[in-house]
């Protein structure tokens, strides 16, 4: 019996031989993991680190920009022609390139409105290339930037790049204008991120936290100043500790090379300008402290002043002329001023021609156009006037005709300008008297502050919550 019951499977295990040496073998591993440790391969769960990529944790620890998805839509590209490139147009002057016939008066309903789609609160202008229509704009509801690039034909969506981000409401969110190639795309955000994406496919090239990587401190409405693409690099003002300007390269995002910043200026709305002088392709910024221009070629300083700054908010870029001069207007109470530029042995000094009084001319939001040798804008008091290049005035517009802080662009002789509430105004570019030629209610909204784009015969323009596109042209 006891041999019998010995070779059951159970009582092998039962065995007190065999039970004493599974437990010496048990002490033996066991020593063994003491003295080595832990599997360091392991890791511990921890509380929101089973998020998908894109999800609020990755994006609290480091750029959100590299965790932003896109999404297909159904839209598709147009074949209508035109482009808008970026900010104030393909030279950045705010003139639509000659080739286009548009109208010249309108019907009582004024110019027919092709789409119109909303938006997100904001003032970003819309680019437009290849007609594809890109738009930074702002998501509530899920707290994202989004990029978006739109069909100029029926303004359906192709595809929409987004990013975690929370932005509080503060006369909106989104502000910038993107600037685009055939091939790429830079947009910055709110909170002064910069994402670079594949301008057909919507992917993500690289991606800047410029207040993480360059020290820049976000102006108190969020980010204005938009991008500019010039060959393969993208040059932006973070106004930080780590560079007052910066060039990246385009396929990158690598630096190209850094502006100093020694005197600390900050980042404010306005955007670059670009300056040729003395044989120098130069851009010029007005930062927190003053204006600086710097070396397109390596990012030297060139000149620097402190003659122009705007202590509350500087949102207009400044307006190349020719001989060196520059022209800068802004709002609250600064007026404008007008900066020659002398070189001597190689040092390029700064000085100021005149500076105007705000009833004379300024402008708070829109940067003034240059045309025959006369500069169009609207002043702080919302009427829009023209001078001439001594400063002196030419003529402004009646007070029945206030555009308050409304953009405005110019085609040919035509000035097509928009006021607060969403009234578009078709007027002629003469530096002799203001004539009115159209006037329409296109935008039933508010805060129609956001830059228009006309591309071809497609004019887009934008309210608070809501962006349309009209058909402008001509016979």
């Amino acid at each position: 019996m006891a041999t019998e019951t010995a070779n059951r499977p159970d009582s092998i295990l039962a065995s007190p031989g065999v039970t004493a040496g599974v437990a010496l073998l048990a002490l033996a591993l066991l020593l063994a993991w003491l003295r080595l440790g832990p599997d360091r391969t392991l890791t511990p769960r921890v509380p929101g680190t089973d998020q998908p990529p894109g999800g609020a944790a990755a994006a609290a620890a480091g750029n959100p920009v590299l965790v932003g998805k896109t999404v297909r839509g159904d839209g598709q590209p147009s074949t209508l022609p035109g482009a808008w490139p970026g900010f104030r147009g393909p030279q950045r002057t705010g003139i639509a390139p000659a080739g286009t016939s548009l109208a010249r008066s309108w019907p009582a309903s004024g110019p027919r409105q092709i789409w119109g789609i909303d938006v997100g609160e904001g003032y970003a202008g819309p680019a437009v290339l290849n007609g594809r229509v890109y738009l930074m704009d702002y998501e509530r509801e899920t707290k994202a930037d989004a990029l978006r690039s739109l069909s100029l034909e029926d303004g359906r969506e192709i595809w929409r790049f987004t990013y975690p981000v929370a932005v509080k409401r503060n006369h909106g969110m989104s502000r910038t204008v993107p600037a685009v190639t055939d091939t790429r795309i830079v947009a910055m955000g709110p909170k002064c991120h910069v994402a670079c994406l594949d301008a057909v496919s919507g992917e993500l090239k690289w991606g800047l936290d410029l207040v993480k990587d360059y020290g820049t401190t976000v102006p108190p409405w969020y980010a204005g100043q938009c991008p500019i693409i010039e060959g393969d690099r993208v040059i932006l003002a973070p106004g930080g500790k780590e560079a007052l300007l910066l060039a990246v390269s385009l396929e990158t995002g690598k630096p190209l090379w850094q502006t100093p910043n020694p005197r600390d200026w900050k980042m404010t709305h306005a955007s670059l300008a670009t300056v040729e002088f003395d044989g120098k392709r130069q851009y010029v910024y007005c930062a927190s402290g003053g204006v600086v221009g710097v070396n397109a070629q390596d990012g030297a300083i060139l000149w620097e002043t402190p003659d122009w700054k705007i202590s509350i908010a500087t949102v207009p870029s400044p307006v190349a002329l020719d001989n060196g001069r520059i022209f800068f207007s802004g709002g609250y109470n600064a007026g404008s001023l007008m900066l020659e530029l002398a070189a001597t042995n190689g040092v390029i000094t700064p000085r100021t021609l005149f500076r105007l009084d705000p009833g004379v001319f300024g402008a708070t939001q829109q940067t003034p156009i240059l045309h025959q040798n006369h500069l169009y804008g609207v002043r702080p008091d919302g009427r829009f006037a023209t001078l001439d290049l001594q400063g002196k005035p030419v003529w402004v517009s009646d007070p029945g005709h206030s555009f308050g802080l409304g953009p405005f662009l110019l085609a040919g002789d035509l000035i097509y300008v928009l006021n607060d509430n969403g009234v578009l105004s078709l007027v002629e570019a003469s530096p002799t008297r203001f004539t009115l030629l159209g006037r329409a209610q296109i935008l039933d909204g508010r805060e129609c502050w956001g830059p228009m784009a006309l591309a071809g015969s497609r004019l887009l323009a934008r309210d608070l919550t809501r962006l349309v596109c009209l058909d402008v042209g001509g016979p």
